[in-house]
C-alpha cells in the first residue's frame, strides 16, 4: 500500500506533520508532496518538524488567484501521480490544494483520505473558499477522519457511509503537545525564545492576534485594526503582539492603523515553535484562524474569533471560544471583559478542549489497520 501525502500551506503542514512522523516511525510506505501554495511559511514548518518533500509542485506566484492555484495543482500533480502511483492520497482540511489534489486523484481513480473531515458552517462563502473546498473534497473522499462527533454528524447528514467515517480528535493537538513538551524540556530552546521576545513586559498581560481570512479583506480588516488600536490605547499596560501575515491585503491596513503604538508589536510570521511559545505566553488570543480555535484551549487560553461564523461549533458549545465578528464595538467590549473580569476569564480558560487528547494520529493508523490498508500490529 503506497501513500501520498500532500499539503500546501502552513496549517496543513502543521496538522499533517505528526501523522508523517508516525508513518515514518512505523515504516509505512509514503511520499510527501508540497504544492507550496504558501512557500515561505510552509518551509518554516517543514524545518520545525524535520520533514522534507519528495515532490515540490512549487506553484506559488505573485498575485495568484484561486483559479491559478487550482489549475496549477491539477496539471503539476498529474506527473507525481503517474510516477509514484499511490493507492491512497492523504489530504487535509479545506485549502485549495486539498480540493485540487483530491480532484486530480479522483481522475486517476486513487482513493482519498481526508484528515479533519466534516467541518461545516453552512455558508458557502464563509469561510471563503474553505467551506466549498471541504464540501467538494468530501464528495470525492473515501476515508473520512473526522475530528469530532459533530463533524461526523455533518458527514452522515451528507449521506456519507458511517463505515468510512472515523472520529479521531484533531491532529493539531498532537502537533501542539509535541512542541509544547519540546519547549518545556529544552532549557536552551526556552531561553532563546525568551530572548527573541524580550520586548514583552514580564508584568504585562499579552494579547496575541492573528488574521488572514479572505472574507475579512477590506472593511473587515479596517474594523479589526481599528478595534485593536483603540484597545491598545485603552490598555497601555497590555502588550498586543501581531505576527502579520504576508498577504498585502493584510499588511497594508495593519501597518496603517497599528504602526507607532508603543504597546503594539508588529512582527513577521513566526515559525511554529516560537508561535506556540507566544500562545503559551498569551493571556487572550484574537484570531480569524481555524486551527488556533482548536489549539488554544489545550493551553488554557480564551479565544475571540473575528469571524461571523465558525465551523468549530464544538468550541462555542464548550465555551472555549466566542464569536465577535469584525464589529469594532463587539471586539472592544469582549476583549475588555476578558481583561478585566477574572471570573469570566476563568470560565473560558478552564473549559475542556473538545478537540482531542493528542492521540489523533494513533487513531488514524488504527483505522487503517482495521481496513487492512496497512499491516497489523503497529499499536
Amino acid at each position: 500500500m503506497k501513500i501520498l501525502i500532500i499539503f500546501g500551506t502552513r496549517p496543513e503542514a502543521i496538522k499533517l506533520a505528526p501523522l508523517i512522523i508516525a508513518m515514518k516511525k512505523h515504516k509505512i510506505e509514503h511520499r510527501i508532496c508540497a504544492s507550496a501554495q504558501h512557500r515561505g511559511m510552509l518551509d518554516q514548518v517543514l524545518n520545525t518538524f524535520n520533514i522534507s518533500a519528495d515532490y515540490d509542485l512549487d506553484i506559488m506566484r505573485p498575485h495568484q488567484t484561486l483559479s491559478d492555484i487550482t489549475s496549477s495543482i491539477l496539471v503539476k500533480i498529474t506527473h507525481v501521480l503517474d510516477e509514484y502511483k499511490p493507492d491512497i492520497l492523504f489530504v487535509h482540511g479545506d485549502t485549495t490544494t486539498t480540493f485540487a489534489a483530491s480532484l486530480a486523484a479522483f481522475y486517476h481513480k486513487i482513493d482519498i483520505a481526508h484528515v479533519e473531515a466534516g467541518l461545516r458552517t453552512g455558508d458557502m462563502y464563509s469561510p471563503y473558499p474553505e467551506e466549498a473546498n471541504r464540501k467538494l473534497t468530501a464528495v470525492l473522499t473515501k476515508y473520512h477522519f473526522a475530528p469530532t462527533h459533530h463533524a461526523r454528524k455533518n458527514l452522515l447528514n451528507e449521506m456519507i457511509s458511517d463505515d468510512f467515517i472515523f472520529v479521531t480528535g484533531n491532529t493539531v493537538i498532537d502537533a501542539l503537545l509535541l512542541v509544547k513538551d519540546k519547549i518545556n524540556r529544552t532549557v536552551n530552546l526556552k531561553k532563546s525564545l525568551e530572548e527573541r521576545f524580550s520586548f514583552l513586559r514580564l508584568d504585562a498581560k499579552m494579547v496575541l492576534i492573528t488574521g488572514h481570512r479572505r472574507e475579512n479583506f477590506g472593511n473587515g480588516f479596517d474594523n479589526i485594526c481599528s478595534a485593536i488600536k483603540m484597545l491598545a490605547e485603552k490598555f497601555t499596560n497590555v502588550d498586543f503582539v501581531y505576527p502579520v501575515h504576508l498577504n498585502p491585503n493584510v499588511r497594508e491596513p495593519v501597518r496603517r492603523y497599528l504602526s507607532g503604538l508603543d504597546n503594539v508589536h508588529l512582527i513577521e510570521p513566526q515559525e511554529y515553535v516560537p508561535f506556540v511559545y507566544l500562545m503559551m505566553r498569551s493571556y487572550i488570543i484574537l484570531t480569524d484562524s481555524g486551527g488556533i480555535q482548536e489549539e488554544a484551549p489545550s493551553l488554557g487560553k480564551p479565544v475571540l474569533v473575528m469571524r461571523n461564523t465558525t465551523e468549530r461549533v464544538e468550541a462555542l458549545e464548550a465555551g472555549t471560544v466566542r464569536l465577535v465578528g469584525t464589529n469594532i464595538n463587539v471586539i472592544i467590549d469582549e476583549t475588555t471583559k476578558l481583561l478585566t473580569n477574572r471570573a469570566l476569564y476563568d470560565d473560558m480558560a478552564k473549559a475542556v478542549n473538545p478537540y482531542g487528547d493528542g492521540r489523533a494520529c494513533k487513531r488514524i493508523l488504527q483505522f487503517m489497520q482495521e481496513k487492512q490498508l496497512i499491516k497489523r500490529g503497529i499499536y
